[in-house]
């Protein structure tokens, strides 16, 4: 659905694919996110009758949300629209407002960063994907990355959309074989435009609840894939910026790993550090399981098909939350409680 909502400190298309009446969704109380990356358009059995039964008041695109893989625009157009045409889909964009980032497949190049050439026609069907009106300010900058306040009163929720792809500096590619990325030490993911916007977002806000959604993992270190980690001064930047301005309770939510866990990095002032809740992939998985250490797990690590929800408890401050890890047949795997 069209987003037009004002940007307020923490600010708030392709046209449909069928013709839908324009509906504007209130601000009541927030109670219940769903969320999830990683869904291939080809693939007839989604998620989407399971997330639907929640009831969601939001959903939330973590990234990989087709898989384009092309310079092709007119390829990354059809895959868009079979994505969109799946009837579940459609029922979903009826009744709850969407949201979402992208991550390197539907930016148009596997683990691609600011070196892809048509990153400025993929962003235009991705906002159009998500039905982002021509007034919102995203349409007017490069890149892809907003903000939205939601709900009201005392119950508010500054949702971050960050872009990891636009302006991300190089991938420095381990010869040794040991491991497939080794850090780049002064590389870059969000760009000077991107992290002042970011900091202001953030010293403004005084929402309860904050979600920010970055397409890859933010807290996990030891994995050999893509991750914030593979750019330590980012990641340091990105973590100092939260524990200097958080207020309420910080959320990070991060998809493209096919797989679902629930990271928890402590900054070592006594405070509550910081949550990441992964979840990945809405069609697909690995194809067979195996350890993988992180640290900053809490709870196990789950290789199935998932997406993410979370339950808000308005009647703490902050809120309490509880995360949840779905699946097929809205099978519960795993939850973990934030008090």
């Amino acid at each position: 659905m069209a987003h037009s909502r004002p940007m307020i400190a923490c600010t708030l298309a392709f046209t449909l694919l069928f013709a839908l009446a324009a509906a504007s969704f209130g601000q009541d109380q927030i109670q219940r996110i769903a969320f999830g990356s990683c869904s291939r358009q080809d693939i007839a059995a989604q998620l989407w009758d399971d997330v639907l039964i929640n009831r969601p008041d939001l959903w939330i695109w973590l990234g990989d949300n087709i898989y384009g893989d092309t310079d092709d625009m007119e390829v990354m157009r059809e895959k868009y629209m079979t994505q969109k045409s799946h009837a579940g889909y459609q029922q979903l964009i009826r009744t709850t407002p969407v949201y979402g980032v992208w991550d390197d497949h539907d930016y148009g190049v596997n683990d691609g960063g600011k070196e892809y050439p048509m990153k400025v026609e993929s962003k235009e069907l991705m906002l159009e994907f998500l039905d982002i009106t021509t007034e919102n300010e995203v349409r007017s900058r490069e890149g892809t990355y907003q903000a939205y306040m939601l709900g009201n009163d005392d119950e508010r929720i500054c949702l971050i959309l960050l872009d990891t792809r636009y302006f991300r500096d190089e991938l420095l590619h381990d010869a040794s074989g040991r491991s497939r990325y080794l850090p780049n030490p002064e590389g870059d993911i969000l760009g000077e435009a991107q992290w002042e916007w970011l900091e202001e977002q953030l010293k403004i806000n005084d929402a309860p609840l904050t979600l920010i959604a970055s397409s890859i993992q933010v807290i996990p270190e030891e994995h050999p894939y893509e991750k914030w980690a593979n750019f330590p001064a980012a990641r340091s930047k990105l973590m100092n910026l939260v524990s200097q301005y958080g207020t309420g309770r910080t959320v990070i939510l991060s998809g493209d790993r096919h797989i679902a866990e629930i990271s928890h990095w402590k900054n070592g002032d006594g405070g509550p550090g910081i949550y990441e809740f992964t979840s990945s992939g809405l069609t697909h998985t690995w194809s067979s399981e195996r350890a993988e250490a992180n640290r900053y797990r809490i709870g196990e690590l789950y290789i199935r098909k998932n997406f993410g929800l979370i339950h808000i408890d308005w009647s703490s401050s902050p809120p309490s939350l509880i995360l949840e890890v779905r699946g097929e047949g809205n099978v519960l795997y795993g939850q973990q409680e934030i008090e």
